[in-house]
């Protein structure tokens, strides 16, 4: 049986280059597979493994007094979610326009999954979904006010639509909880007083919670796309985007030059073949479509040690 990792940590790293090739020596001795952001502010990733190895990434992580604090939401799977490994060095754990932000130093009120759900239906409560439009509009929590983001970039933007909520308590929300560190953050700097994040996000709600009142399934980054949380109360919100039949079937439009994240219910998947509409579904660069939505990037040739300084480069 094998795991999928998914977590963050806001902590300095001193020098984020030779941390990345330590930690890219790590996964590949435990034969880990995966994305993961090490940049000077600190650490985030979604890999997979083998339970056992899964257990030793985690204990040599939150061995390093940096790290001690992190939490990692774990999920069982039947086998990698991901093909390669990939560690990189980027400005920023999560792209963001908001680089100024110190999470470790002041950052909204971080709330348990059984708090959250306690708070969220409050008449003094606004909950608010801080993800992007392709997200959120495959599942989120009842009655959440939605910003029209198509990149999390977009959501200092955005922050004038929560003016009139100024005095109700906000409760923020993301997949994992990474991206709320940094609106919650931002949103204290713009003069919101009663600030609030559902600590761990989505992921972690579902294991704690049950996933209770959020309505469809959670996009993850990685091959499974999606996932369900909700447990108690679950329901389908997204609609295929051809047919407009209820799915929560999502896919990647078979058009590499679109690539669109969009619900497609098994029917018409196959008669666009995999693509979110005619025009795509007649490009000559279309994509075979196996019956999954899902194009991983192929493992051919693939070198787990690629990117190590000591083959030539320090970067993948």
């Amino acid at each position: 049986m094998y795991q999928v990792l998914l977590y963050y940590c806001y902590s300095p790293i001193a020098d984020p280059d030779a941390f990345r090739d330590e930690h890219h020596r790590l996964c590949l001795a435990l034969d880990l597979r995966g994305r993961i952001i090490v940049a000077a502010e600190g650490l985030n990733g979604t890999v997979s493994g083998t339970r056992e190895s899964c257990a030793a990434y985690m204990a040599a992580v939150k061995a390093d007094p940096r790290f001690a604090a992190l939490e990692f939401k774990v999920d069982e799977v039947e086998g990698h979610t991901f093909q390669k490994l990939h560690v990189r060095v980027k400005p920023e754990i999560v792209h963001s326009s908001l680089r100024h932000m110190r999470p470790h130093e002041k950052t909204g009120q971080h709330l348990s999954p059984a708090e959250f759900r306690a708070l969220k239906d409050h008449d003094d409560v606004v909950v608010v979904d801080v993800r992007s439009d392709y997200e959120y509009n495959l599942g989120r929590f009842k009655n959440a006010v939605t910003l029209d983001i198509e990149n999390f970039r977009d959501f200092p933007d955005r922050v004038e639509r929560l003016k009139e909520f100024k005095d109700k308590k906000i409760l923020t929300y993301c997949t994992g909880g990474v991206k709320c560190e940094k609106a919650s953050a931002f949103l204290l700097e713009q003069g919101f007083e009663n600030v609030y994040q559902l600590h761990g996000g989505i992921i972690k709600y579902g294991i704690e919670a049950g996933g209770e009142d959020f309505d469809g399934q959670c996009y993850v980054f990685d091959n499974r796309v999606a996932v369900d949380v909700n447990r108690v109360n679950p329901t389908v919100i997204s609609h295929c985007h051809h047919c407009q039949e209820p799915s929560a079937r999502l896919i990647n439009c078979a058009n590499p030059h679109c690539n669109a994240h969009l619900p497609l219910c098994e029917a018409c998947g196959e008669t666009l073949q995999g693509a979110c509409s005619q025009t795509c579904a007649v490009n000559p660069d279309k994509r075979v479509y196996d019956g999954t939505g899902s194009y991983p990037k192929l493992s051919n040739h693939y070198n787990p040690a690629q990117g190590l300084a000591s083959y030539g480069s320090a970067k993948d």
